[in-house]
């Protein structure tokens, strides 16, 4: 299923940063062998038949949910999905810790983890048996996020290196950021980021990355534009005068895109909040591929399953 020959051995998958660009290319490729299941009659096949997989979504998700739920029933595994906190012992003053402990000690395989927390995958991952897989955390990586946007860049441009692929938006608070900086300049992108002076983080350029203010700098020349929603949910203070003002400033409307290239693409991870990072006609045009990206998000993801079940066996 895979034309690399690195074989995956890791029993967690936490972050890009730590994985090397051998790696990242066996996910992409064993994605590419799942695409086809997702479009036949009977999406099924019995990958992880007898594995039980529980979904720990301790901050609010649907794209990323769903994509695992699904993930997870193509490849025949037993799952099992806790969303939010006041529905689980967690609200009863339980620990993070016991709380996954008694989950582990239920015989679990994969517990597939989101939590608002920085690092809170990692903190689990050094004293559970199961494997985890960070489905976000706090504002630190998104790892299969990134995986499925640098899988929809190589489907719809054919390669990675080379590529000018820009990032506009909220960097300071994205974990989509951060994850797409390690896993795209590993594979060889030159990489740019965008947006208020304010919302760009100090350090960003030891990461290898270009930083400009001027949108119109990002997007001139641009291979692959990803759009950052302004997470206002993480935001203890203003970082810009109105999201009028941002639209205005630093919104991706078709006028803009003419400084990029005639074949750009036109990514966002969701949710979209329209009229503020990019207007309708962008987002629902020719040069967006934010529906692809919601699609491949399946395959790459029973592309992690896959491997990490198979590292622990």
């Amino acid at each position: 299923m895979t034309t690399t020959k690195t074989k995956w051995t890791k029993k967690d998958l936490l972050g890009l940063k730590d994985l090397s660009r051998e790696e990242i290319l066996l996910i992409l490729d064993t994605a590419k062998g799942f695409c086809e299941i997702s479009k036949r009659p009977i999406k099924k096949v019995p990958a992880l038949r007898g594995r039980t997989v529980v979904n720990l979504f301790l901050e609010p998700s649907t794209r990323t949910r769903v994509s695992f739920e699904l993930a997870e029933k193509r490849l025949s595994a037993d799952n099992l999905t806790f969303s939010g906190t006041s529905s689980s012992s967690l609200a009863k003053g339980e620990t993070l810790k016991d709380m996954a402990r008694n989950i582990e000690a239920m015989n679990v395989d994969l517990i597939v983890m989101r939590h608002t927390s920085s690092g809170a995958p990692h903190r689990l991952a050094r004293y559970l048996r199961p494997g985890i897989v960070n489905a976000g955390d706090g504002i630190n990586e998104h790892p299969t996020q990134a995986l499925l946007d640098m899988f929809t860049i190589r489907e719809k441009k054919k390669k990675i290196e080379g590529l000018k692929v820009s990032f506009i938006g909220d960097i300071l608070h994205s974990r989509v950021a951060r994850s797409n900086i390690w896993g795209l300049t590993k594979l060889g992108a030159e990489v740019t980021v965008c947006g208020p002076k304010t919302l760009l983080p100090v350090d960003i350029e030891s990461l290898g990355v270009r930083v400009t203010y001027d949108v119109d700098r990002a997007i001139e020349g641009a291979d692959a534009i990803t759009l950052l929603r302004i997470q206002l949910e993480r935001q203890k203070e203003s970082f810009f005068p109105s999201l009028r003002e941002y639209m205005q400033t630093f919104g991706i409307t078709r006028e803009r895109l003419e400084r990029a290239k005639r074949d750009v693409i036109i990514m966002h991870p969701g949710p979209i909040n329209r009229g503020v990072e990019l207007a309708d006609d962008v987002a629902d045009g020719e040069y967006s591929v934010i529906l692809d990206q919601v699609t491949n998000g399946v395959a790459v993801r029973m592309a992690v399953l896959y491997l990490l079940s198979g590292a622990r066996s």
